[in-house]
C-alpha cells in the first residue's frame, strides 16, 4: 500500500491491527520483567527489588522521555510514519542492548532507552490511526490499537516467562528483538502515508496544551489507571494472605482478569465514540463499587474474585473511552497523544506508590483497595463539570 491516508474513512483499515500487534509488542516487552525476575536477579546478582526497578525505569522513560522525544521530532518535522520507523528502530537498538547486557547497569540502561521510545510510539500510532477514520470512529479504531496492551499480558508476559524457563532470560529478550525488527519490516511497505495537511507541527501540538479541557480528560485518566493499579499491583499478596487463595490459583484467576480486560476493551471501544461521558461515568461508579466491595470483605473468596474480575472489565478497560475523550477536546496529533500515554503512565505509578504506602503504614493488605476506591470516585468527580455542561461530549 503506498497511497496517502484519507481521513474521515467511513471503514477501520486492515493495518491498524499492525498497530496493535506493535503495541501488544511494546507492552510485552515493559511487563515481561515481572516473570522473570527469579533469572534475571540470579544472573545480574542483584536483589528480586532491584530487578522490579527495571519496570520502573521503563515505566519513567515513557511518563518523561516520550513526551520530549515527540516535541523533537515534531520541531524537525518527521512525518508520522517515519517518526514511528525510526522509534521503533531505536527500540531496537535497546532490546538488543538489554538482550545482551553484560551487567545490571546495561541493562537499566536499555530498559529506560525501550521505556523513552515506547510512550512516543504509543502518541504516534494512536495518531495515525486517528488520521485514518471519521472522528466518531476514533474510539473503536483506538479500542482495536489498545487489544494489543490488552492481550499483552495474558499471552506475551507469560509466553516470555516459558521462553526464560525452557532457553533463559536472553532468549525471551532476543524474541523481542526478532520481533521489532519483523515489525518496522513489515510497517514501511504496510502503512500508507497520512494525507497532506494532517501532520501537526510543534507549534499546533504546544498550542493544544493550554485547552484545559484536554487536562480536565488527562486527570480523568490518570485517576482512572491510578485506582486500578493501586490495587492490581497487590492483588496477589491480598488473594493470598487475606483471601486465603491457594497460590495454584493466582494464575488462572489472573488469565481470568487478563480475559475480562480484553472483553471489557472491546465493548468499550463499541459505545465509546457516541456515549464517550456516560460509558467513563458508569465505569468509574462500577470500579469504584467493585473495589469497595474487594475491600470490604477480603477474606470472602467468592467476592473478591468477582470484584476483581469486574475491575477487569472497567478499570483498564476505558481506555479507548478515555481516548476518544482526549481525542474529542484537542487535536489527536502525537505530542497531544504521547503525553496522554505519559499520564496514563505516571497514574499506574502514583495509584502503586500510594497503595504500597498505606502497607507500609501499617493500614494492613487491603487499604491500597480503599485507596483505589478513593482515587476512582475522584475520577468521577474530575468528569462532572464537563457532565453538567454536555452529556454528548
Amino acid at each position: 500500500m503506498t497511497g496517502a491516508v484519507e481521513p474521515g474513512a467511513a471503514t477501520i483499515p486492515p493495518w491498524v491491527y499492525l498497530l496493535s500487534a506493535t503495541i501488544f509488542l511494546i507492552t510485552t516487552a515493559e511487563f515481561m520483567v515481572a516473570g522473570l525476575m527469579p533469572s534475571l536477579a540470579a544472573a545480574f546478582a542483584v536483589s528480586v527489588g532491584k530487578i522490579g526497578n527495571l519496570i520502573a525505569l521503563f515505566a519513567l522513560g515513557m511518563t518523561f522521555g516520550g513526551p520530549l522525544v515527540i516535541a523533537l521530532l515534531l520541531r524537525l518535522g518527521v512525518p508520522n510514519k517515519d517518526a514511528l520507523l525510526w522509534l521503533l528502530g531505536v527500540f531496537l537498538i535497546g532490546s538488543t542492548l538489554a538482550a545482551m547486557a553484560p551487567s545490571y547497569a546495561v541493562m537499566a540502561l536499555a530498559r529506560t532507552l525501550q521505556g523513552v521510545t515506547s510512550a512516543a510510539c504509543f502518541g504516534i500510532g494512536l495518531t495515525l490511526c486517528a488520521e485514518s477514520v471519521r472522528a466518531d470512529l476514533r474510539g473503536r479504531a483506538a479500542s482495536l490499537v489498545l487489544a494489543g496492551l490488552m492481550i499483552a499480558p495474558v499471552v506475551g508476559v507469560p509466553a516470555a516467562a516459558l521462553i526464560n524457563d525452557l532457553f533463559g532470560w536472553r532468549a525471551s529478550f532476543w524474541l523481542i528483538v526478532g520481533l521489532t525488527a519483523l515489525c518496522i519490516a513489515v510497517v514501511g511497505p504496510t502503512i500508507p502515508r497520512p494525507a497532506r495537511g494532517t501532520q501537526v507541527d510543534l507549534a499546533s501540538g504546544l498550542a493544544e496544551l493550554r485547552n484545559t479541557r484536554l487536562w480536565a480528560a488527562y486527570a480523568t485518566s490518570g485517576l482512572i489507571i491510578g485506582a486500578t493499579f493501586a490495587a492490581f499491583s497487590y492483588v496477589t499478596a491480598i488473594f493470598t494472605a487475606v483471601t486465603g487463595l491457594a497460590p495454584r490459583l493466582i494464575p488462572i484467576v489472573l488469565a481470568a482478569y487478563g480475559v475480562a480486560t480484553v472483553i471489557g476493551n472491546l465493548i468499550v471501544g463499541r459505545l465509546a465514540d457516541r456515549h464517550t461521558i456516560p460509558v467513563l461515568a458508569i465505569g468509574l461508579v462500577v470500579l469504584a463499587a467493585a473495589l469497595a466491595s474487594f475491600a470490604a470483605v477480603p477474606t470472602d473468596a467468592a467476592v473478591s474474585v468477582a470484584a476483581f474480575l469486574v475491575i477487569g472489565l472497567t478499570g483498564v478497560s476505558l481506555n479507548p473511552a478515555m481516548v476518544a475523550r482526549v481525542m474529542r477536546v484537542a487535536h489527536p496529533g502525537p505530542l497531544v497523544n504521547s503525553l496522554h500515554t505519559s499520564v496514563i503512565t505516571g497514574g499506574l505509578a502514583f495509584g502503586t506508590w500510594l497503595g504500597g504506602l498505606a502497607i507500609d503504614r501499617g493500614y494492613g493488605l487491603a487499604a491500597p483497595l480503599w485507596i483505589g476506591a478513593g482515587l476512582a470516585v475522584l475520577g468521577l468527580l474530575s468528569l462532572a463539570p464537563r457532565r453538567a455542561r454536555d452529556l454528548t461530549a
